[in-house]
C-alpha cells in the first residue's frame, strides 16, 4: 500500500496555480461594487428617504418605520440588478464567526411568482436564540431571538462561484432583551467612547460633536496544500498540529519575511484582494510573514463597526478562496509549534467629525495639549483595566501564541518609545533646563511647564502587546481567529471610563479656581504618574521582564480559565454596567460562553491526542521495530558479533520506550480528564483541564515527535513539518 504522504506529495507536485482573475477595471473602479453605498443609495432612493437614512447611519438617528419599505424596495431592486437571488440577516453570534440564514426573494401572489422583500424583512427576523452560545440566557424551550438591521454598517452582496446573496448586517438579541452577539456591545462601547471623548474635546473645540473609534485589523494566516491538510486529523478538527517534529530549517534564516510571494499564494492573494475590494474592504497590504508559509493582509483604517464587519467577511473570504485554489488557510493562532503564531493586530485610534486624529500631535499648543490629554488617558485606561484587556484576548489558541516567536507576552504593558517616555517623565517631574544634546525632532508645545514633545523618533517593539506607533495604538496581542469586537469593546469602554474621570477631575479643579490649562496638566501628571508601571520599552520575551513585571505589580496570566476571572471582578462588572455595555447577567453569560468554548477545544484536542498517538504514531513505529528485530534475529542466526547490530538494538529499545510513554501517558491523561470532569462547575473544570490535563499534551507530543525522528521516512504517514511548511 502506497504511503498516503508520498501520494499527497505527488499530487502537490502536479498542482498549477488557478488561472488569474481578469481585471477589467482599476482597483478604484471595482472598490465597493457589491456594497449598497451612499453613491448607490442616491441612485435608488428619493432625496427625502436618502437624507433620513443617512442621518440614521451617521448620527444614530432613529429610523422612521415609514422609510423601511422604500429602502427595502430600493435594496431589492439593486440586489436583483446585481444578480442576487436570496437575502439574509448577517450577524455575529458568540461563536466568533458570522451567521446567516438565506431566504429567497421568490414569493407568490395569486399563484403568480414575484420577487418580494419588505420593510419588515429588512428590519427584523427571528432566528433560534437557544441554538447559539448564550451562557444560559436562553433555554431550549425559550428559543425566540431577534436580528435587527444595523444601518450603521453597509448592506452588501456576498458573491461566490455559485450565486449571490444580499447580506444585511444586523444585531442579535434575545426575546427578553439581552444581547447575544458582538455587535450590540460594540455599538454601545463606541457610543460611550463618543460621548466621553466629545465632552473632553469640548475643552478645546466646541465644534466637535462626534468622536469615532477607528480600527485597522491586520490579518495573519498560514496556507498549506489541501492534500497534506486532509491527512492531518489534528488540523481538520482543532486547527493546529498536536504533533510534529521541528524541521532542520524553520524560520531561522529570516528569508521568508517580505520575500517573493510564491506563485500559488500570489494567485490566491490576487483573487482575495479582488473579492475583498468588491465588498468594500480597503485592503492595502499583502506580504510574506516571518514563518514559512505564513502571510498577512492589512486594510486601511475604517470606522470600527464597519472594520469589525469587514474583518469577519475577510476571514470567510480567506477560507473560501483558499479552498478554490486547492489550499487550506489556517487561521489558528499557533498551527505549528516552534515558529511564529498568527495575530490580528488591532490598530486603534479616535477621530473627530472635524477631521482630527486625537492621537496625532498638532501644529499649535492647544492641539498638542489635547494630544497629551488623550494619550495619557489611554495609557491610564490600559493600566487600570489590564486584566480585563488580557481576558478579552484569551482563548485556547492564543494561549499557545502569547509569549512565543515574536508574539507579545501575556503580561500587558504599553510601549511608547524611549524618547517619548522620557518626555512623559519630564512632564511628571520637569527639569529646569533642556539638555544640550536633546534631539532636534522635539516638537514645541508652547505651554508653560511642559517640555518639548518628541514625535515619532523611536523604534517599534514587536514584543509589546500594546504599542504606540505614531498616530495609533497597536494591540498586537489579539489572536488571528478572534472577532476584533471582543477586545475593542473592552478598550473603548475603558478609555471612555477614564475620559469621564479626567473630565470630572478637571471640572472639580476649575470649580476650585484652577485655570483650565493648569487643571488639565495636573490631571495629565496624575495619570502619567499612576500608570508609570504599565510602560515598558524593553524585551518582552526576557526572563528579566517577567521578574520586573512582577515587582511592578503587573499580572502574568498565561491560561485562559484564569485570565477570564477578570471578567467577573467587581471592577469589570462596574465598568461595563456603569457605561451601559452589559448587564450583570449578560456579562456572566459571556464568561460562561468563553469558558465553555475553551473547555470544548481542550477536550477535542485531548481526544485527538489520544487517538492519533495510538493510531498514527505507534503503528509505523511498531512496523519499523519489527524490521529491526528481524535484522537482529537474522544476525544472530548468522553467528555475527552482537556489536554489528548494537545500534539497531538501541533503536528498538528507544522505540519501545517511546511507545510505552505514549501508552502510559495516555492512560494518565485519561485519569486526569476523569478527575477534571468531576469538578463542580465549568470554571473549576476548565482550570483543572488547564492545570492538570493540558500538561500531558506536551509530554505525549514529545514521545511522538521522538518516534517521528527515528522511524524511516517511507513508513511515517503523517505529513511532516518540512513538507507542510515548505512544499508549495
Amino acid at each position: 500500500m502506497a504511503n498516503p504522504r508520498f501520494s499527497a506529495l505527488q499530487t502537490i507536485q502536479n498542482r498549477i496555480p488557478v488561472p488569474p482573475i481578469t481585471r477589467k477595471a482599476r482597483p478604484s473602479e471595482i472598490f465597493g461594487e457589491n456594497v449598497f453605498s451612499k453613491t448607490v443609495m442616491k441612485h435608488y432612493l428619493s432625496k427625502e428617504v436618502y437624507k433620513k437614512l443617512l442621518a440614521a447611519m451617521e448620527h444614530g438617528a432613529t429610523i422612521d418605520r415609514e422609510i423601511a419599505d422604500p429602502v427595502s424596495s430600493a435594496i431589492k431592486a439593486w440586489a436583483l440588478d446585481k444578480g442576487a437571488t436570496h437575502f439574509t440577516h448577517w450577524f455575529q453570534p458568540l461563536t466568533g464567526m458570522a451567521a446567516e440564514k438565506h431566504d429567497s426573494f421568490l414569493e407568490f401572489a395569486d399563484e403568480e411568482a414575484i420577487d418580494k422583500f419588505s420593510g419588515d424583512e429588512l428590519a427584523q427576523q427571528e432566528p433560534d436564540a437557544s441554538s447559539f452560545p448564550n451562557g444560559g440566557l436562553r433555554s431550549t424551550f425559550e428559543a425566540r431571538g431577534y436580528t435587527a438591521w444595523d444601518c450603521s454598517s453597509p448592506v452588501f452582496i456576498f458573491e461566490t462561484t455559485y450565486g449571490k446573496t444580499l447580506c444585511i448586517p444586523t444585531i442579535f438579541v434575545s426575546y427578553t432583551g439581552e444581547s447575544l452577539d458582538y455587535k450590540i456591545p460594540l455599538l454601545k462601547s463606541m457610543a460611550a467612547l463618543d460621548k466621553a471623548a466629545v465632552d473632553v474635546c469640548n475643552f478645546f473645540d466646541k465644534r466637535i460633536k462626534r468622536v469615532v473609534p477607528t480600527l485597522g485589523a491586520e490579518q495573519e494566516y498560514f496556507l498549506m496544500d489541501e492534500a497534506y491538510y486532509n491527512l492531518r486529523p489534528d488540523l481538520i478538527l482543532s486547527g493546529r498540529t498536536l504533533m510534529g517534529a521541528s524541521p532542520a530549517r524553520g524560520q531561522q534564516l529570516d528569508d521568508h519575511y517580505f520575500g517573493a510571494i510564491p506563485e500559488r499564494a500570489f494567485a490566491f492573494m490576487n483573487e482575495l484582494e479582488f473579492e475583498a475590494l468588491k465588498m468594500g474592504i480597503p485592503l492595502k497590504t499583502r506580504h510574506n510573514e516571518v514563518a514559512p508559509s505564513q502571510f498577512e493582509c492589512a486594510p486601511r483604517f475604517e470606522e470600527m463597526n464597519v472594520a469589525v464587519d469587514h474583518g469577519q467577511i475577510l476571514m470567510d473570504l480567506i477560507d473560501r478562496i483558499a479552498r478554490k485554489h486547492k489550499l487550506r488557510a489556517l487561521l489558528h493562532e499557533k498551527p505549528f509549534a516552534g515558529i511564529n503564531g498568527s495575530g490580528k493586530h488591532n490598530n486603534w485610534s479616535m477621530g473627530t467629525d472635524t477631521g482630527k486624529n486625537l492621537l496625532t500631535p498638532g501644529s499649535n499648543p492647544q492641539e498638542n495639549l489635547m494630544f497629551l490629554v488623550f494619550f495619557s488617558t489611554v495609557i491610564k485606561a490600559v493600566y487600570e483595566y489590564a486584566d480585563v484587556l488580557r481576558a478579552s484576548i484569551s482563548s485556547a489558541g492564543n494561549d499557545h501564541r502569547l509569549g512565543a516567536n515574536e508574539a507579545p507576552p501575556a503580561i500587558v504593558s504599553v510601549f511608547i518609545g524611549s524618547q517619548l517616555s522620557k518626555m512623559l517623565d519630564e512632564i511628571v517631574s520637569p527639569s529646569r533646563k533642556r539638555k544640550k544634546d536633546q534631539p532636534s525632532a522635539y516638537m514645541k508645545l508652547g505651554i508653560s511647564k511642559i517640555p518639548e514633545l518628541f514625535l515619532d523618533n523611536t523604534d517599534r517593539n514587536r514584543t509589546s502587546p500594546f504599542a504606540f506607533t505614531g498616530n495609533k495604538f497597536e494591540f498586537r496581542a489579539v489572536g488571528s481567529s478572534a472577532n476584533s469586537a471582543r477586545p475593542m469593546i473592552v478598550l473603548n469602554t475603558a478609555v471612555a471610563e477614564l475620559l469621564q474621570e479626567f473630565k470630572k477631575k478637571v471640572d472639580a479643579k476649575i470649580k476650585r479656581g484652577r485655570k483650565k490649562e493648569a487643571a488639565m496638566l495636573d490631571v495629565i501628571r496624575e495619570f502619567l504618574k499612576t500608570s508609570k508601571a504599565i510602560r515598558f520599552e524593553g524585551d518582552g520575551y526576557s526572563d528579566e521582564w517577567v521578574k520586573e513585571a512582577e515587582a511592578r505589580g503587573l499580572a502574568n496570566v498565561k491560561q485562559t480559565p484564569h485570565a477570564m476571572d477578570a471578567y467577573l471582578s467587581e471592577k469589570a462588572v462596574n465598568l461595563f454596567f456603569n457605561n451601559g455595555i452589559f448587564g450583570k447577567e449578560e456579562l456572566h453569560a459571556r464568561y460562561e460562553v468563553f469558558i465553555e468554548n475553551y473547555l470544548n477545544k481542550i477536550k477535542i484536542e485531548a481526544d485527538l491526542m489520544a487517538d492519533m498517538g495510538l493510531t498514527a504514531a505507534i503503528p509505523p513505529a511498531v512496523n519499523y521495530q519489527r524490521t529491526l528485530l528481524s535484522n537482529i534475529e537474522a544476525a544472530a542466526d548468522a553467528g555475527l558479533n552482537k556489536k554489528v547490530v548494537a545500534a539497531q538494538v538501541k533503536i528498538v529499545e528507544k522505540i519501545g520506550g517511546y511507545i510505552n510513554d505514549i501508552v502510559d501517558l495516555g492512560e494518565e491523561l485519561a485519569k486526569a480528564r476523569e478527575k477534571a470532569d468531576k469538578q463542580a462547575d465549568a470554571t473549576a473544570e476548565a482550570k483543572a483541564y488547564a492545570e492538570d490535563v493540558f500538561p500531558y499534551f506536551e509530554k505525549i507530543r514529545s514521545a511522538i515527535d521522538s518516534l517521528e525522528m527515528l522511524v524511516p521516512d517511507e513508513l511515517w504517514s503523517l505529513p511532516k513539518y518540512r513538507e507542510m511548511l515548505f512544499v508549495k
